[in-house]
């Protein structure tokens, strides 16, 4: 009888059992139902290889939708625009010349995401649970070494070296208006001159032949000598990372180098979006990108470096990325309170 009682006992717990386990089954189905997709929107730039994407809808059991949308201020616009009905789920690209735009505007949830010991120091102050940083890269004057020494002339160092009648007509940078990087240099003369002293340098960068373009690409693959086979300005506003992408295999040496003493370090970060529908597909996509595998994918894909600087570097990029100790900074609220203005006295000044 006690047995036959253990065993009714037995299958009646079984049965019970099963009955949770279907229940918590059915649960993660509607669970992957509710949330099979995760929307990224991001810059025009953004670009993973498909394997690592399809690696992390493998691992997640999301499908990973991409909408690109402009360079980062055209997406921290729409994103604000957005704020109440989201475009997606998180946005990956706002940096900091914009961030604390849209922090101001609500557009990021508070989601506290484990970091890199390396990148703590990227956050953005006061908005630690809301911005993660994913990469990093510093905008810097660039030189075509190979024309310098062709020209057996001296090639500039310094901000200042590029108002030298020596330089005249030889620097191509982009637009504060139409650029981020165009923005950033924008910005590093006016950490280097002060509120009140870059708008000389300005002008005296534009009497001194500076010629200016509406992008990053107009500038590096037509004007600047290294970039282009007619180019004739052997100066570009680029990046720290550009010299490792003009190495002659031949000689396996770099024909390019960035001037470090005209850096602005631009920092890209990932946040869940406020009202996302999948806030925690989205939480899953910032931690990938925050996984070695990615990581370790961005300086040959993106161009930036990783915040993980434990991260080991192609080898090109360990011999000639060589980044700023000392990068000319504006802090993110200062950027917020006087960045239009100082866009506006830009278009004044270079529109003379």
């Amino acid at each position: 009888m006690l047995r036959r009682t253990s065993l009714a006992l037995a299958a009646t717990l079984m049965l019970a059992s099963c009955g949770l386990a279907t229940e918590k089954v059915k649960d993660k189905q509607e669970d992957a139902k509710a949330g099979s997709t995760v929307v990224l929107v991001t810059h025009d730039s953004f670009n993973l290889p498909k394997k690592l994407i399809r690696k992390f809808e493998k691992d997640t059991g999301l499908e990973l939708e991409i909408r690109q949308s402009g360079d980062a201020g055209e997406l921290t616009s729409k994103l604000v625009l957005s704020q109440g009905n989201p475009l997606g789920d998180v946005a990956f690209g706002v940096d900091n010349t914009f961030a604390t735009e849209a922090l101001d505007n609500d557009v990021f949830a508070e989601t506290d995401i484990d970091l890199p010991a390396s990148a703590e120091d990227l956050r953005v102050e006061g908005a630690e649970d809301e911005l993660a940083p994913i990469d990093q890269a510093s905008v810097c004057v660039n030189i075509d070494k190979a024309w310098f020494a062709d020209h057996d002339r001296t090639p500039p160092s310094t901000l200042d070296d590029l108002t030298d009648p020596a330089y005249e007509d030889l620097f191509v940078v982009p637009g504060a208006l139409t650029s981020s990087p165009g923005l950033a240099f924008l910005l590093a003369t006016v950490a280097a001159y002060g509120e009140d002293g870059w708008q000389d340098y300005w002008a005296d960068l534009l009497d001194n032949g500076a010629k200016l373009t509406k992008g990053w690409e107009d500038a590096y693959f037509v004007d600047f000598t290294a970039g282009s086979k007619s180019g004739t300005r052997p100066i570009v506003l680029s990046y720290d990372t550009s010299p490792a992408f003009t190495v002659v295999k031949k000689s396996s040496e770099t024909t390019t180098a960035a001037l470090l003493d005209t850096c602005f370090r631009q920092v890209e970060y990932a946040g869940v979006l406020e009202n996302a529908e999948n806030p925690a597909g989205a939480r899953e996509l910032i931690e990938f990108l925050l996984t070695d595998e990615v990581q370790s994918a961005l300086p040959d894909n993106m161009y930036v470096f990783p915040v993980d600087d434990q991260v080991q570097l192609p080898a090109d990029w360990a011999k000639f990325a060589e980044q700023p100790t000392e990068p000319l900074e504006v802090s993110p609220a200062e950027i917020a309170e006087h960045r239009k203005d100082w866009q506006k006295e830009w278009r004044d000044i270079t529109s003379r």
